[in-house]
């Protein structure tokens, strides 16, 4: 019917990726997100393995283009995803077993603790979270004390008092079942399957966006340091170049290379930093646009999640936009210690050539002095040949005349020879000045 453009499909279908899974009744959700190997952007690693998984499982193997998928395992389902940097698998787990009142967290399955040991990648989020269906219970002080022992409880109502969840942010490190993970509890209360896998989905990505967002405050703690000494560095160089600590070309030398090796290191700095520093901006703006998705509404007594993030996360972020400011600075300082330092070359330059100028003039002056001078004996030195000339002339034409009347003869012409020489050589000047 119509010229198709080959992207055409790809970018409707872009709408329905990564659709959450449907959650009915209880169940255990397992989440990792693994960054993948350096080098490894297009997730060939991680590929090889869900196809290994798909096999394994009976199940056909992903498309090497596909970015996401649903790998039925049983009565499990495995859902992954190939996001920029790091490939995560969400295992959801149906647990009939898991009661609302529960004051302990339901054991984790073997062949999930395989899959968390087999996935390729280094683990950044690891979560488990606890989907309860509790329409009428109410917690208790002894079944939060029990889940949660940190005392570090945070608990929000989401989807308009549809759920509750619960969390401490802590990482399950004690106890004779500690697995390493986070724990997380979803109570539901009016949550149907579809809203409850994407309740499930969102409070999921908070917590993986939140610690890839964190991964730039580490990287900017450990380069703090080397931010902080060029810094003072510039710092110097531009005390020195306003200064007459140095001068002529040699100190100008010298800045200028102490600059240049600035600059290359606040660039290298820059290639090393950036990316990761506007990803984790990029990650937590998308956790606080899930934090505004789930709805919240306070449990009495405790903070809710927005607000304990504020408290914690958002002051790390700043910390992170802080950096990225500092560097932004640090390369505009740079770049106008370069412009006064190229001020000062010029105006040095300047003097130089207004130096060599006079220099030139007073030079042409005393050349010009000499070359008078020689005019004037040329004058002279011609007026002599002349004379001698129309004496010899004079002693041709009249040989037998006393020899006294030829030297009366050429003394009267010197006078009138020198005149005209002297007329002649100032002509022939002016002629050529004219010129």
């Amino acid at each position: 019917m119509f010229a198709e453009h080959p992207l055409r499909r790809e970018l409707n279908d872009e709408v329905h990726a990564r659709p959450p899974l449907r959650i009915d009744g209880p169940a255990l959700v397992l989440h990792l997100a693994c960054l993948r190997a350096p080098g490894d952007n297009a997730g060939q690693a991680d590929l090889r393995f869900i196809a290994d998984l798909a096999q394994h499982h009976g199940a056909p193997a992903p498309d090497p283009a596909s970015r996401y998928g649903i790998l039925p395992r049983g009565e499990t389902q495995l859902k992954w995803e190939l996001h920029t940097e790091f490939t995560s698998y969400t295992l959801v787990m149906p647990r009939p077993d898991i009661k609302a009142e529960n004051l302990s967290w339901a054991d984790l399955p073997q062949d999930a603790r395989t899959l968390a040991s087999q996935c390729p990648g280094q683990v950044v989020a690891a979560l488990l979270l606890e989907f309860r269906a509790g329409p009428g219970m109410q917690q208790t002080g002894e079944m939060v004390a029990a889940l949660f022992p940190s005392g570090d409880t945070v608990a929000s109502s989401v989807g308009e008092k549809s759920a509750e969840v619960w969390t401490d942010f802590r990482l399950d490190a004690t106890g004779p079942n500690a697995t390493g993970l986070g724990r997380m509890l979803l109570i539901n209360r009016a949550l149907t399957a579809g809203r409850a896998g994407r309740m499930v989905q969102r409070l999921l990505e908070i917590e993986t966006y939140r610690l890839m967002a964190l991964m730039s405050l580490a990287l900017t703690r450990r380069t703090n340091p080397t931010l902080t000494d060029l810094e003072a560095r510039l710092k110097a160089l531009i005390e020195r170049t306003a200064t007459s600590e140095v001068q002529g070309d040699a100190g100008d030398r010298q800045l200028l290379d102490a600059l240049t090796r600035l600059a290359a290191e606040t660039a290298s700095l820059g290639t090393a930093t950036r990316y990761r520093l506007s990803a984790g901006s990029a990650y937590a703006e998308l956790v606080m646009r899930r934090l505004s998705d789930i709805r919240e509404g306070r449990v009495d007594g405790l903070s809710r999640l927005s607000s304990f993030l504020d408290r914690r996360f958002t002051p790390a972020m700043r910390t992170c936009d802080a950096f990225l400011r500092r560097l932004d600075q640090l390369e505009t300082g740079i770049d106008r210690a370069s412009d006064m330092l190229r001020t000062r070359v010029d105006v040095n330059l300047q003097a130089q050539n207004a130096a060599l100028l006079s220099d030139m003039e007073s030079r042409s002056r005393t050349q010009l002095r000499i070359q008078e001078a020689v005019e004037g004996l040329s004058v002279f030195a011609i007026s002599y040949y002349l004379i001698g000339l129309l004496k010899v002339v004079t002693e041709g034409l009249f040989p037998s005349e006393d020899a006294h009347a030829h030297k009366w003869l050429a003394a009267i012409a010197v006078p009138i020879v020198l005149g005209a020489v002297w007329l002649g050589v100032k002509r022939l000047r002016r002629a050529i000045k004219g010129h």
